[in-house]
């Protein structure tokens, strides 16, 4: 079954030049290895197509049940340099929460304010 990642992780973004950098968030260890597998650069790629121009970099962080994502190639130059009405990564993080993934069918959704699970 497909579901947005907003349905199962939280998200927080900022920017650095022209690079955007992403956590992504689970709740616990069963969400995160769905994360794991799921959520892999390619598909990254493609969700972020018309904003990464640039490779894109993610490190697994097993401890904190998270995932860094670096957008490279995102911000047109950033802050200081591009043209476009939003140049800052901080909306980012809300894009990513968009991107859909698969669960497995027996998947519990975790618990989360305003989320119904599996229902």
């Amino acid at each position: 079954m497909k579901r947005r990642l907003v349905d199962i992780a939280h998200a927080r973004s900022g920017d650095k030049g022209d690079r955007c950098d992403l956590g992504l968030f689970a709740p616990d260890a069963a969400t995160y290895a769905v994360l794991k597998r799921e959520v892999t650069p390619e598909r990254i790629a493609r969700h972020f197509a018309g904003m990464a121009s640039g490779p894109i970099e993610l490190y697994p962080l097993d401890n904190l049940l998270a995932l860094k994502i670096v957008l490279n190639g995102a911000l047109q130059g950033g802050a200081a340099r591009s043209l476009r009405s939003d140049n800052l990564g901080k909306c980012a993080a809300a894009a990513l929460l968009r991107m859909e993934i698969v669960i497995p069918p027996d998947f519990v959704i975790p618990a989360k304010a305003g989320i119904q699970n599996n229902a």
